[in-house]
């Protein structure tokens, strides 16, 4: 049997939709992708490339960056939201903050504007304890403060990491932030020389995840956070448990044995003391790329019931790479709480049990899957409040 159900409480977003989760709702309940061109970033005669970049906004005083005044507002948000639900924070609340590439623009400045000649206190908002440090701060908060990376699967792990120290005793409470603003014009060229990463079609054409004529993806950005505690009297979601793996076989590409992945998902549902039957979604990594789309269906296939069904919104929200687990994760839980999972229209031939734009959710779990490049595999499992598995 898994361990005890931790809580999210509440929930703040920045994504390319604007600032705020009830942008990011409206625009994923509207079916609408957040993606449009942008100028400057295009290759080979393009003038612009589509992304799904977080526009300008924030507060000024939380740093020199997007990247910063990002995850500081989504963290206040989530806090807000939590605290006007009910939650009250236990005597030691942690902070986790899942980031893959950190200060991408601020880096670039460092080394071609400034020469590696900033103030101290510029070349300290690089480093990536400046974020947490200040925002624990902020709140006076004393627990542990850390980051964490697993490449896509980062949100992922931040996310069964704060688990494991709530289901510990290390902390009573955790603020788990995402955050991943690193979409440049150079970052953005090399995912399209990968082979992955679609700049020059419109998102929904492009990004078709487990349908006919998938190219790849549209990059995206984010910063997602939540506040995870077992002391909140209206959660958005439970989480029951989960578990991670690693292929150890290539760089980017998924074992086509599938072994590891596989036996990810079996340890997730075992940690979660749940079984198959029990699970009516998948929310995949889905980034519809071939290798991943045929990875995740031909899992999903093999250990979900005929009634399970699955959706990915990277055509809706881009891919956000080390924030993408927990943006799908919030769009789960917003989606419970508004009684309408914000799945993609279909726009091709495809699975025969994806669905098709917003729909009612059915009584059931959900499992959260998400695929890292160089092989990391994860998966969470997600029960909507109002569920009882108990029997």
């Amino acid at each position: 049997m898994g361990l005890r159900e931790l809580d999210i409480a509440g929930l703040g977003a920045v994504t390319g939709y604007g600032w705020g989760r009830e942008q990011l709702w409206e625009g994923l309940a509207a079916a609408k992708p957040a993606a449009c061109p942008q100028e400057g970033y295009g290759e080979n005669g393009q003038a612009a490339a589509w992304a799904a970049l977080v526009p300008d906004g924030g507060e000024p005083s939380d740093g020199p960056s997007r990247f910063q005044r990002a995850m500081r507002f989504a963290a206040r948000e989530a806090i807000a939201d939590a605290t006007q639900r009910g939650w009250q924070p236990g005597r030691r609340v942690g902070l986790l903050h899942a980031v893959v590439l950190g200060e991408v623009d601020l880096w670039k400045d460092f080394y071609l504007a400034h020469d590696g000649r900033v103030s101290v206190r510029n070349y300290l908002a690089l480093m990536p304890s400046t974020p947490i440090s200040t925002l624990m701060q902020e709140y006076g908060f004393h627990g542990p403060a850390m980051n964490v990376g697993a490449m896509c699967a980062s949100g992922n792990a931040g996310l069964l990491t704060a688990k494991a120290w709530v289901d510990s005793g290390i902390v009573d409470d955790v603020i788990f932030v995402a955050t991943d603003l690193s979409v440049t014009p150079e970052n953005l060229r090399h995912f399209a020389e990968l082979g992955v990463a679609i700049t020059d079609t419109e998102p929904l054409q492009a990004c078709r995840p487990f349908q006919e004529g998938s190219q790849g993806f549209i990059m995206g950005e984010g910063s997602v956070a939540m506040v995870l505690s077992r002391s909140t009297p209206h959660p958005y979601l439970h989480v029951l448990g989960g578990a991670m793996s690693h292929d150890a076989h290539h760089v980017t590409s998924i074992d086509p044995e599938l072994t590891d992945i596989t036996h990810c998902f079996t340890q997730a549902l075992d940690n979660a003391g749940i079984a198959p039957e029990q699970v009516r979604y998948l929310n995949a990594h889905g980034p519809g790329t071939r290798q991943c789309d045929r990875a995740e269906a031909a899992v999903f296939d093999a250990l979900f019931p005929a009634t399970a069904e699955l959706y990915s919104i990277k055509p809706l929200a881009g891919h956000c790479q080390g924030a993408a687990s927990a943006v799908e994760i919030a769009a789960t839980a917003l989606g419970y709480d508004h009684e309408l999972l914000p799945a993609p229209p279909l726009v091709a031939d495809g699975h025969p049990r994806l669905l098709s734009g917003p729909t009612p959710p059915a009584a059931g779990l959900t499992i959260k899957s998400s695929i890292g490049m160089g092989g990391h595999n994860s998966a969470v499992v997600l029960k909507p409040p109002q569920l009882d598995t108990s029997a």
